[in-house]
């Protein structure tokens, strides 16, 4: 069966940290691209981070430049999200998500289910 499962969100005083996991399992991961997206109230889905198949080269969206981190290890099947410097407007449900193309050339996306991260004092 495939599955995306996070671990637990928490509440996080406004400049500390929190490192989200997810662990797959019934699918390919080191095939996939592994992003984070996350969900805040009354706005747009917005990716978080991006990391390739193989690791390398990542991606954050400019909001969480420098101070989030996304890595993987294909051993473990899991994705990590370090979030540090957090601030009042990262509150969101976050999620994480594999994304491929396969042979057909037909996009395959899977979702794991949201955690909610909540920054405030």
């Amino acid at each position: 069966q495939l599955q995306l499962v996070a671990s637990a969100g928490d509440l996080v005083q406004p400049a500390g940290s929190l490192r989200l996991s997810c662990a797959a399992s019934g699918f390919s991961f080191s095939s996939y691209v592994i992003n984070w997206y996350r969900h805040a109230p009354g706005k747009e889905r917005e990716l978080v981070a991006r990391i390739p198949s193989a690791g390398g080269t990542t991606n954050y969206a400019d909001s969480v430049k420098v101070r989030f981190t996304i890595s993987r290890d294909n051993a473990k099947n899991t994705v990590y999200l370090q979030m540090n410097s957090l601030k009042p407007e990262d509150t969101a449900v976050y999620y994480c998500n594999a994304e491929a193309v396969n042979y057909f050339k037909e996009r395959l996306m899977y979702w794991g289910k949201g955690t909610l991260v909540t920054v405030s004092s």
